[in-house]
């Protein structure tokens, strides 16, 4: 009888200690240092976002988003794939002009990252098909002439962020072969 009344008190506290875990995903229960790139159990995506109180630094929370994803739910991206594709946890909003950082495209574009980490490819192709540009292209330019994928993505109208690696110029985008269409 005791050892019953242990068992039940042992599931009980284990209960009130990990409710995320019965509950799924919830975003604004999430830490910081987990938000970023985490799927909710209502398929939406985790964002971090930033607020100041009057004169106090600069505060993170988790919320939901409303963006939904399809096909996949309860999910925080593993450490493994934040590093193989390149992705920053603490990221404050993400933004398609992160694709023109030849760095930042070659660890997306990178087997590591295609292969094994879907959640980020994902978003990552909705953010790039926003901007008109489909990302196994740009992924194959990208293998072939990074610098052709980024005059390629500047052609579509993303804005230019900060470009490391070089200047882009009109003779490299000319010079360049088209890109050989990709399955993904």
């Amino acid at each position: 009888m005791a050892s019953r009344f242990l068992s039940l008190a042992l599931l009980v506290s284990l209960c009130l200690l990990v409710p995320s875990t019965l509950a799924g995903v919830i975003c604004d229960d999430l830490p910081q240092d987990l938000c970023a790139f985490a799927v909710s159990s209502s398929s939406k995506r985790c964002v971090l976002e930033s607020y100041q109180n009057s004169g106090k630094p600069t505060e993170y929370q988790c919320r939901t988003s409303e963006v939904v994803v399809e096909r996949m739910k309860d999910h925080i991206e593993t450490d493994q794939c934040v590093k193989a594709c390149g992705v920053d946890r603490k990221s404050v909003g993400i933004s398609s002009d992160s694709l023109l950082e030849p760095q930042f495209a070659g660890k997306l574009c990178s087997p590591e990252c295609h292969q094994n980490c879907p959640n980020i490819v994902d978003l990552y192709f909705n953010l790039a098909a926003g901007e008109g540009v489909y990302l196994p292209d740009l992924c194959e330019a990208h293998r072939s002439n990074p610098r052709r994928a980024m005059v390629e993505l500047m052609s579509s109208g993303v804005a230019p962020g900060p470009v490391s690696g070089g200047v882009v110029n009109k003779l490299d985008a000319e010079a360049a072969p088209a890109p050989a269409p990709m399955a993904f």
